[in-house]
């Protein structure tokens, strides 16, 4: 019995730690979301999440060589939005250009690489409860 109780609690650690960690990755990202202009091109801040996803150039996002340059590219955020009734379904736009890479402050393109880790973060927290949702209605259609 008390191994169960322990699983529990040890959940319940966990889904409370991943609530705060969400709280505070929404707040930093709402800050840096002004600090490196996205504010300029998205109109509100919720509406960064209705895109599809969010993409880099210019700098890695792999765990190993996370923020390192990609020498002669350009620092460019990329929106992925879809539409699926339009003839050509996806389709990419700049949220923030900021030139040659190697030109900008590290300070900066660490924020920038900051951000999209933030927003996947999040992201990955709407898809979760998404799906969660969709799986709802399984269980009922039986009764």
């Amino acid at each position: 019995m008390s191994s169960a109780l322990d699983r529990l609690k040890n959940l319940t650690s966990k889904i409370s730690g991943y609530e705060v960690a969400r709280k505070d990755n929404l707040n930093e990202l709402r800050k840096i979301f002004i600090e490196i202009g996205i504010d300029k091109k998205v109109d509100s801040f919720e509406e960064l999440f209705a895109y599809k996803a969010i993409n880099l150039s210019g700098a890695s996002l792999l765990s190993e060589t996370l923020g390192e340059i990609k020498e002669g590219k350009y620092l460019q955020i990329l929106a992925i939005s879809y539409d699926k009734n339009a003839s050509i379904k996806s389709k990419n736009s700049s949220l923030a250009y900021y030139g040659r890479v190697e030109n900008v402050e590290t300070e900066f393109k660490d924020r920038v690489v900051e951000f999209i880790i933030r927003y996947r973060f999040e992201k990955s927290f709407i898809t979760l409860e998404h799906y969660h949702d969709m799986l709802e209605g399984f269980g009922k259609k039986g009764e």
